[in-house]
């Protein structure tokens, strides 16, 4: 297979707006989900938590197709993480909830830390 058709394949794909949202913020993603066997029940799911990673993401460009971002949550008082690509036509929004202040490009540090050790700051803006 040619390049250029994967390429041009591709770029219909790709999601216009760039991502509102940086690692250490808090979002809320709103995920569609299918139901049973037929894909003729579908629902809304969300999931809120703070982005860990992003992986071939940029906030001025949007990236390309294999972009990705990490979420992490306490559920229960057990760590999740969930990747999302970001380009997937199965996610219907990106709500941002709080921004956060980081220092690094990866929170991976986050998996340690257990309660209020685990929170982010919150970056205030004037």
């Amino acid at each position: 297979m040619d390049n250029s058709i994967i390429a041009t394949f591709t770029q219909g794909q790709l999601k216009q707006e760039k991502p509102g949202f940086k690692i250490g913020d808090t979002v809320k993603v709103y995920q569609y989900i299918y139901e049973g066997d037929s894909k003729d029940k579908k629902r809304i799911q969300t999931i809120e938590g703070t982005v860990i990673a992003m992986h071939n993401l940029d906030t001025e460009k949007g990236g390309d197709i294999s972009s990705t971002f990490t979420i992490r949550r306490i559920s229960y008082g057990v760590g999740v993480e969930k990747v999302f690509p970001y380009h997937s036509p199965m996610i219907q929004k990106i709500e941002v909830v709080r921004l956060g202040k980081v220092r690094r490009a990866k929170l991976y540090y986050l998996r340690g830390r257990v309660g209020k050790a685990s929170k982010v700051k919150e970056e205030i803006k004037k």
